[in-house]
C-alpha cells in the first residue's frame, strides 16, 4: 500500500509581488551551484526570508536553466517517522516527466539506495531543496540525510534551510569547498533594502533617518519589518512610531502583532484566531473550524493585503500562515480561551477525518486532548499504516495513549502489547494481552459489545494476532512448546482468506520447527509463509523470509544455496523497490562470502547495507550489522574489535522474534578463547551452567560446540587424559546428533575440533581421518574459513589430506588463504585523508574513559553531531570501533 503524498509539502512558494529583489543573495547560491559545491546551508532564526530567498532562486534557475529540474520538500514534525521522510523524499526526487501516475515509493521499501542509484542513471541536474529542517529530530532521519549528502551523486545539489544547524559535516564541507552557507548575518535586510520593503507595503516614502531607525530597531530582520511596515500603513506619526519599540526579536514581533491584529477588522481579526491552530489553511477546512462560509475569499484578502499567507499551490486552494506569525497567534488564543482551542482542533480533526486524512485527523486529535477520539481513529488507520510500514508512526500514538483509553479497545491492546515486544519488555507484553482478552471475553458472555473496538479486519483477527505475540513470548523465554503451540492455534484461527495471519503463522511455525532441531521442517513452513504473504500483497516481508532461510540453510551445510537464496532476494529487492530488507540482506550475504574466504567482497556487501540500514531502523537490522562486522573483524585478526562488536550487537538484540541460534555470548566466549584469556570464557559457561555431560540439543549446540573449543584450548595449556577424554566425549556426541539431524554445516566445524584433538594428542595419522571426512562435506560448497580461522593446528593435517582422495588444488587453495590469514595483522598504512582539527580534538576525547553524551557536552554539540564526527574518523582512520580508533591513532602519532 502506497503512503498518501501531501502534494502541497512538494509546492515550491512562489515569490509574492512586493518581494524584494535580493541579487547579491542570489549570485552567491548560484555560484555554490555553479562551482558543484556538495551543499548549500541557509540557516538562521525564523523570519528572516529563507524561503523566500529560495524562492527568488529557484524562479531566476527557471529562467537561466529550463533543464535543471527543482525538486522541493518542506519538512514538518511528523516527518520524524522515517518511512514517512523517505516516501517524501522519494516523491519529490521523482521526475514527473517520466510518469506522472507513479505511485511514490513507500517508506523503508523505497530506500535511499533506490533513489541514489536513479539519480545516478539520470543526466538532468537537479536542485533538492529541504525546508524547515530543524523540525527533524529523529536521529534515524538525520541520518538519513547525512548519508544522502555524503554519497551524493554529480547532478544532484542539495539545499538545507534551517533554524539551527543540522548534525551535518558542515566544517569538514568548508574546509573544502563544498558549502555556500548563508547566515543571519548575510539574511538581515541593508538599510536600501528595508526602504525598498516599507515603500512597497506601506506607500510611504521614509527619511533616511526614519530608515536608518527603522533598520536600527529591526536589526535588518525581515519578519520584524513586515509587521513593522503593516503597522505603519494608518499611523499618522511614523517617526514616533518607529520609536515606540526595541528590545529582543521576541518583543518586537509580540508588540507590532498585537498593533496588526489591533489594526484589522474584528472578523479578520476573529478569523485569524480561530484559524491560528491549522498548519495548512483551505476555504472548506476553514469554514469547518470557524462556522462561517466564506473562507475562500477571506485566504484571498488577507494573501492580498499581506497577512503573512503563503500559498502552498499554484491554483491558491491551500495556504499556511508565516511561522511566527502563527506561533503568536496561537498564543493569544490559548491565553484568551484555552478551552476554544481545544474545540477548533476536534473540529479541525473531524473535518479531515470525513476528507480521508487519518493522520492529519490523528494528530489533531492529539492536540484537541480528546483521547477516546484519537483512539478511534488511530485502530481505523491501522491496516493502512502497518502496510505502509510506518510503525514509527504507529508506535508514538500509542505511547501518547492513556492506559485507561487503549482498555476499552481491545485492538490497541494488542498492539500496544505489540510496541512491548519491540522494545524488549518481554513481561509487559503477556500482561497487555491478557487485558485485551478479558475485554473480549466479556463481550462475548454478555451478548453485547462491551469494548469500543469497531467492527472490521484487525478485530476480527484478533485471535490470531493475540495467538502469534504469545508465540512471540513463548520463543523469547525458551518455551518451544508454548511456541508451537501457540503458532498452531493462530493457524487454526487464521481464515481461509487471511493470507496475512497465515503468511504469519506459517512462518511462526516454521521457526518453532526450527528452534526445535527440524530444519527442514522449518524451511517447508517458511516456504509456506513466502506464499502466503505474497497473497497478501506483502512483498517485503516475503523477501525477508530470504535471511531467515539462510540462518536455517548454515547450519545444514548448503552453502551454495544459502549464497543463491540471498543473492536472488537482493535481486528482487532491488527490481521491486523493496528497500527495507535490503540491509540485512547484505549483512547476511557478508557471512556467507566471509566462509568463502572473500574478505574483501563481504567488506563491500557490509558497507553496503551499513549505509542503507538506517533506511530500515529495525533492532534486528543493527543486531545483524554489528556480527557480521564482529565476523569481519575477526577473519583479520582484529580481535579486541570482533568483541566491541558483538558488545554492540548485544544492545540491539530483542528476543521473540527468531531463535537465538549463535548467542552472543558464546560467539565473545568464542573470541576469548582465541586470545587465550580462557577464564574470561569459563566465566560465560559456567553462566550458562553447560556441562560436558549435558542432554544435547539443537538450541545448545552452539553453545555446546563452544564449551568443546574451550576444553580443547584447555587441554592445550594442560594436556592431561581426563581434559582430552572430557573434550572427546563431548565432540563424539556433538556429532553424533548433528548427523542425525542433517546439519552438515554442523557436522563440518566439529569433525574439524577433532581433528585438532587428536592432533593436540600428538596423533596426526588419527586427525586425518575426520578432517578428510570434513573436507569431503565443505568440498562441493566451497568452505574455507571453518578451515583456516583454526591457523597453524590445522595446517599439518591439511598437508596430508592432499594425497587421501581431496582434489590437490582445493587443499593448495586452504593452505595459502591460511598463510593469508597468518599475515592479516599489518603495519598501520599511512592514512588517505588527513583528520580536521576538530576530529583530532574529538579523537583525543575518545581516548579517555568520558561516555558519548559526555563527549558531545564538552564539545557543546549533540549527540548527533558527535557520532557523525566519530563516523568520519572511523572511515579515516579504517577502523570499526572506539577501541580500533585508539589503537591506529595512536600507532600513527595521532594522539
Amino acid at each position: 500500500m502506497a503512503m498518501p503524498i501531501l502534494a502541497t509539502k512538494l509546492f515550491v512558494p512562489p515569490l509574492r509581488a512586493q518581494a524584494v529583489r535580493r541579487p547579491r543573495l542570489v549570485q552567491q547560491l548560484d555560484e555554490g551551484l555553479r562551482s558543484g559545491r556538495k551543499l548549500s546551508l541557509l540557516s538562521a532564526p525564523a523570519g528572516f526570508g529563507k524561503t523566500t530567498l529560495l524562492s527568488e532562486w529557484v524562479e531566476a534557475l527557471a529562467e537561466l536553466r529550463p533543464s535543471l529540474r527543482v525538486a522541493w520538500l518542506s519538512l514538518d514534525t511528523s516527518d520524524n517517522d522515517p518511512v514517512r521522510f523517505l516516501g517524501y523524499l522519494a516523491a519529490a526526487l521523482r521526475d514527473p516527466a517520466a510518469d506522472p501516475d507513479a505511485a511514490p515509493l513507500a517508506s523503508a521499501e523505497a530506500a535511499l539506495t533506490a533513489l541514489i542509484n536513479d539519480l545516478v542513471r539520470t543526466e538532468q541536474q537537479v536542485v533538492l531543496v529541504l525546508d524547515d529542517v530543524q523540525t527533524i529530530e529523529s536521529p534515524a532521519v538525520r541520518d538519513a540525510i547525512a548519508f544522502l549528502l555524503d554519497h551524493l551523486p554529480p547532478q544532484l545539489h542539495l539545499v538545507i534551510a534551517t533554524r539551527s544547524d543540522p548534525p551535518l559535516p558542515i566544517a569538514r564541507l568548508r574546509a573544502r569547498g563544498e558549502l555556500t552557507e548563508l547566515r543571519a548575518a548575510d539574511l538581515r535586510f541593508t538599510a536600501e533594502e528595508a526602504a525598498t520593503f516599507v515603500t512597497r507595503v506601506t506607500g510611504l516614502s521614509l527619511s533616511p533617518d526614519d530608515v536608518l531607525t527603522l533598520e536600527a530597531r529591526t536589526e535588518g530582520w525581515v519578519a520584524g519589518l513586515q509587521l513593522a511596515a503593516l503597522s505603519m500603513r494608518d499611523s499618522s506619526d511614523v517617526p514616533g512610531f518607529l520609536t515606540a519599540f526595541a528590545g529582543s526579536h521576541r518583543f518586537v514581533i509580540d508588540y507590532l502583532v498585537e498593533e496588526v491584529l489591533e489594526a484589522t477588522r474584528p472578523g479578520v481579526r476573529e478569523f485569524l484566531l480561530q484559524t491560528s491552530v491549522l498548519d495548512r489553511l483551505s476555504g472548506p477546512l476553514c469554514d469547518a473550524v470557524t462556522g462561517q462560509a466564506g473562507s475562500d475569499r477571506m485566504l484571498a484578502t488577507l494573501e492580498r493585503e499581506n497577512l503573512f499567507v503563503v500559498p502552498l499551490d499554484d491554483d491558491r486552494e491551500w495556504f499556511r500562515y508565516h511561522h511566527l506569525f502563527a506561533d503568536v497567534l496561537r498564543a493569544r488564543l490559548l491565553a484568551q480561551d484555552p478551552k476554544r482551542v481545544l474545540d477548533l482542533n476536534r473540529l479541525a480533526s473531524e473535518w479531515y477525518e470525513q476528507h480521508g486524512s487519518a493522520e492529519d485527523a490523528v494528530r489533531y486529535a492529539f492536540a484537541a486532548s480528546d483521547f477516546p477520539l484519537a483512539a478511534r481513529l488511530i485502530e481505523a488507520t491501522i491496516p493502512g499504516i502497518r502496510k505502509s510500514r510506518q510503525d514509527a508512526t504507529l508506535l508514538t500514538w500509542l505511547t501518547q495513549l492513556p492506559a485507561d483509553v487503549i482498555g476499552h479497545r481491545p485492538v490497541l491492546g494488542v498492539f500496544s502489547a505489540w510496541a512491548s515486544l519491540v522494545a524488549g519488555d518481554i513481561d509487559a507484553v503477556e500482561t497487555r494481552l491478557a487485558a485485551a482478552e478479558r475485554t473480549l471475553a466479556a463481550t462475548s458472555a454478555s451478548g453485547q459489545r462491551a469494548h469500543e473496538s469497531e467492527p472490521g479486519e484487525e478485530l476480527q483477527n484478533l485471535p490470531v494476532t493475540i495467538a502469534l505475540y504469545r508465540a512471540a513470548v513463548a520463543q523469547a523465554r525458551g518455551d518451544l512448546a508454548g511456541m508451537r503451540e501457540n503458532a498452531q492455534r493462530a493457524m487454526d484461527a487464521a481464515a481461509p482468506d487471511d493470507h496475512l495471519g497465515r503468511g504469519a503463522a506459517a512462518g511462526m511455525l516454521g521457526l518453532a520447527s526450527w528452534a526445535m532441531g527440524d530444519i527442514e521442517a522449518g524451511i517447508e513452513a517458511f516456504g509456506a509463509s513466502s506464499a502466503s504473504l505474497r497473497q497478501a500483497g506483502n512483498v517485503t516481508d516475503a523477501i525477508n523470509i530470504a535471511m531467515v532461510l539462510v540462518d536455517m540453510l548454515l547450519p545444514l551445510g548448503r552453502l551454495r544455496e544459502a549464497q543463491s537464496t540471498c543473492e536472488a532476494a537482493l535481486a528482487e529487492a532491488a527490481a521491486s523497490g523493496s528497500g527495507a530488507a535490503t540491509a540485512d540482506l547484505h549483512a547476511t550475504l557478508s557471512e556467507i562470502l566471509l566462509e568463502r574466504n572473500q574478505i574483501a567482497e563481504a567488506k563491500k556487501h557490509l558497507a553496503g547495507g551499513e549505509q542503507l540500514g538506517d533506511g530500515v531502523f529495525s533492532h534486528e537490522h543493527h543486531y545483524r550489522q554489528f556480527v557480521a562486522q564482529a565476523k569481519v573483524a575477526e577473519a583479520e585478526n582484529h580481535l579486541d574489535d570482533a568483541y566491541d562488536l558483538l558488545t554492540q550487537a548485544e544492545q540491539h538484540y530483542r528476543r521473540g522474534f527468531f531463535p537465538e541460534a549463535r548467542p552472543i555470548g558464546a560467539m565473545k566466549a568464542r573470541i576469548r578463547i582465541v586470545q587465550a584469556r580462557l577464564p574470561e570464557a569459563l566465566e560465560w559457561v559456567n553462566d550458562q551452567s553447560l556441562s560436558p555431560a549435558d542432554e544435547l540439543s539443537y538450541p545448545s549446540e552452539f553453545g555446546h560446540v563452544t564449551l568443546a573449543r574451550l576444553l580443547l584450548a584447555q587441554f592445550r595449556a594442560d594436556p592431561t587424559p581426563d581434559a582430552g577424554r572430557e573434550a572427546s566425549g563431548l565432540l563424539a556426541r556433538l556429532r553424533e546428533a548433528a548427523e542425525a539431524g542433517g546439519r552438515r554445516g554442523s557436522v563440518i566445524e566439529i569433525l574439524v575440533l577433532q581433528a585438532l584433538l587428536l592432533e593436540a594428542q600428538g596423533d596426526t595419522a588419527a586427525a586425518l581421518d575426520p578432517l578428510e571426512q570434513a573436507l569431503v562435506h565443505a568440498e562441493p560448497e566451497g568452505y574455507v574459513r571453518v578451515f583456516v580461522a583454526e591457523g597453524q593446528a590445522v595446517l599439518r593435517p591439511l598437508r596430508a589430506a592432499a594425497g587421501a582422495g581431496i582434489r590437490p588444488e582445493y587443499v593448495r587453495m586452504l593452505s595459502q588463504a591460511l598463510r593469508q590469514t597468518e599475515g592479516a595483522e599489518t603495519p598501520s598504512a599511512p592514512l588517505s585523508e588527513a583528520l580536521s582539527e576538530r576530529e583530532l580534538h574529538v579523537l583525543r576525547l575518545l581516548s579517555t574513559e568520558m561516555t558519548g553524551p559526555e563527549i558531545a557536552n564538552e564539545l557543546f554539540v549533540s549527540l548527533n553531531t558527535m557520532r557523525t564526527h566519530t563516523k568520519h574518523i572511523f572511515q579515516k582512520l579504517d577502523v570499526t570501533s572506539r577501541p580500533a580508533a585508539v589503537r591506529r591513532a595512536e600507532a600513527l602519532g595521532l594522539i
